[in-house]
């Protein structure tokens, strides 16, 4: 499996506050990040994984409404996340 407990700890822990830092809107950008890319290199092999595309269009969905989250509520976090993870605008 490409997603086990000890990565998502050590995702946690480096974006979030802690390992067990879960639910903080940093920490699930970079884990919706790394699943995103993940599933991107998918479906660059498996150009007709439709079901694969909508999980991944769902994921970049909710990547940015959490960013659009962060950067009303902190412009400061919402810059520092995009800087840290090479993230578009």
């Amino acid at each position: 499996m490409y997603l086990d407990a000890a990565k998502k700890q050590e995702i946690f822990g480096k974006y979030g506050k802690s390992n067990t830092d879960t639910g903080s809107a940093e920490a699930q950008i970079a884990l919706f990040s790394y699943r995103i890319t993940h599933l991107t290199e998918h479906m660059k092999l498996n150009r007709k994984d439709y079901s694969t595309e909508r999980a991944l269009t769902m994921l970049v969905g909710k990547r940015r409404a959490l960013l659009d989250y962060l950067k009303a509520k902190d412009i400061t976090r919402y810059r520092d996340i995009i800087k840290e993870l090479g993230l578009r605008k």
